[in-house]
């Protein structure tokens, strides 16, 4: 009877995490498309602020913003498909992992030493 519902509640926290998962990877892909439509329409203003309104008419500066707006745009995109697909929360749990019980093993080892050190039989005699 108790084990019917810790694996229901285990399962639904798993659920939980892997439907946070889903919710984090299409907000992060929703602004990836927000800033692409933002460009794109900020791109055509600047070409028109240069060109229509003669706004620093005798240089092409909308030319040079509109590749840095480029340049940040494809940091955005490298960062949501190719970082967070490699880097995401499973490679952060597994890292995590990995820490604990590296440490875990460290403890073992001075556990180790203090017990050759000081043994608790030679502790407990001189108590006595």
């Amino acid at each position: 009877m108790f084990s019917k519902s810790k694996n229901k509640s285990e399962l639904n926290l798993e659920q939980h995490e892997l439907l946070e998962t889903a919710q984090d990877r299409i907000r992060q892909k929703k602004r990836v498309y927000t800033h692409f439509v933002i460009f794109l329409i900020g791109s055509v203003f600047l070409v028109l602020i240069n060109k229509i309104l003669k706004y620093g008419e005798r240089y092409d500066w909308f030319i040079w913003a509109i590749t840095f707006w480029a340049f940040l745009f494809v940091i955005h995109i490298f960062n949501v498909f190719v970082t967070q697909r490699f880097m995401g929360k499973e490679w952060e749990r597994q890292q995590r992992e990995k820490l604990v019980l590296k440490q875990k093993e460290k403890i073992a080892e001075i556990q180790k030493e203090i017990e050759t050190d000081f043994p608790l039989s030679k502790i407990n005699k001189k108590k006595l």
